[in-house]
């Protein structure tokens, strides 16, 4: 039987999670188990392997990146949708998350504000997925709600990801 520790959870929470029985245990509540009921001599025999999450890791490096990207889309698509239909709240939605991204990516650069970026960031990527999802009700129309939706919940995840990462 091997048991993984999983590190992608804050330090001091780590988990042990029995491969046999896809169980999660924590690590204290076990402690007082093994004292309770002579868990010792089985926990020696166990191999543990730690367990790194890169795929967190990695989102947790794209978040800057991310934000720039994500922030110049919003630009170019509020411009774009005030040059072809005359769309005030466009243009307002597109000039404002990209200056909020491009706050967010500087406020990212620095270690110090780092979690205050990544919590702007997931903020406005939460209220543009939110008006994303109410355009895409009310329109019914797929274009251009749809493919912004997915866009926001992506960058929704890469920044909730790097934000929970900071955290830790």
């Amino acid at each position: 039987m091997t048991t993984t520790i999983s590190s992608c959870l804050p330090a001091k929470t780590f988990l042990l999670l029995d491969s046999s029985k896809t169980n999660l245990i924590n690590r204290n509540a076990l402690a007082t188990k093994k004292k309770k009921n002579g868990y010792n001599n089985r926990l020696k025999q166990q191999t543990f392997h730690q367990h790194i999450c890169k795929a967190q890791l990695v989102l947790t490096e794209l978040a800057p990146a991310t934000s720039a990207v994500y922030g110049a889309i919003l630009l170019g698509g509020g411009l774009f949708a005030y040059s072809k239909s005359n769309s005030k709240g466009s243009l307002i939605g597109g000039v404002s998350g990209g200056a909020i991204m491009a706050t967010a990516y500087y406020l990212m650069q620095s270690p110090e504000t780092k979690s205050f970026g990544d919590a702007l960031a997931f903020g406005s990527a939460f209220l543009f997925s939110s008006v994303f999802v109410i355009r895409l009700v009310a329109s019914r129309k797929l274009i251009p709600s749809g493919p912004l939706l997915g866009l926001s919940v992506g960058a929704l995840v890469v920044f909730i990801s790097a934000y929970m990462q900071d955290k830790v």
